[in-house]
């Protein structure tokens, strides 16, 4: 496979509409960029023509890659398989409904561009934009103090889905990572800060989107995760 600087991941659950306007718009950002990339979209076990839609797509754009599971592993194995199949020297994704504004794209890219390990978007951080439930928003707010209570992180935002790697360094996280779902992205970013790693935030514009795929049984499991972690790094150590 040839190499590109820029690997972008959609990580799609049952999201055909959004993936009717979230590839056009991703390709046309990437475009802007100005360097070579590839459009991963890890479809992971949809039942609603998601992976017809990427597959009429890789027919008009060799860019567009096709990554189907025929049963759901959930967002972090999912990501996982990207990463293991990208060719890009840089790994990105964001979430297919664009709940963050594509227009972060090229500042998220430069983050790593200008030596960060790992840059991530933040919706809590004083200067974001953000709109959303109140019960969304109490409950993230609840998760992000519990990471770093728990878990030491220093960051504002572990689950803003709209995060950057350097390839190289997400291939040593990714073997300690042990979540297959949604708790994937708050590993790595603890992860990274244990291993010393520049681990950018950046404030960013965010909308809640018409529905999600987090249920309260995430939510909760995540919680659980939370503790599962922080018995990892402090008990199983010692």
């Amino acid at each position: 496979m040839n190499r590109v600087s820029v690997t972008a991941v959609l990580p799609v659950f049952n999201d055909v509409e959004a993936l009717k306007t979230a590839i056009p718009k991703s390709i046309q950002a990437l475009e802007a960029y100005g360097k070579s990339f590839e459009l991963i979209i890890a479809e992971d076990g949809s039942t609603d023509g998601s992976r017809e839609c990427v597959e009429e797509w890789e027919k008009k754009d060799p860019r567009v890659r096709l990554l189907h599971s025929d049963e759901r592993q959930g967002r972090g194995r999912a990501l996982n398989r990207a990463l293991a199949e990208s060719c890009g020297e840089i790994f990105c994704y964001y979430d297919v409904d664009l709940a963050t504004d594509i227009s972060h794209l090229a500042e998220l890219l430069d983050h790593i561009e200008d030596g960060a390990d790992v840059a991530t978007g933040s919706r809590l951080m004083k200067d974001s934009s953000i709109v959303r439930s109140g019960d969304r928003e109490i409950a993230s707010r609840g998760y992000n103090f519990l990471v770093r209570l728990f878990l030491g992180s220093k960051l504002n935002d572990h689950q803003c889905g709209f995060k950057a790697y350097r390839s190289a360094v997400l291939l040593e996280l990714v073997q300690k990572i042990q979540a297959p779902h949604w708790f994937w992205d708050t590993e790595s970013l603890v992860l990274a800060q244990k291993a010393g790693l520049r681990v950018d935030e950046f404030p960013v514009i965010w909308r809640q989107g018409p529905g999600t795929t987090v249920r309260f049984k995430d939510v909760s499991n995540m919680g659980k995760d939370i503790l599962k972690m922080w018995w990892r790094l402090h008990v199983e150590k010692s």
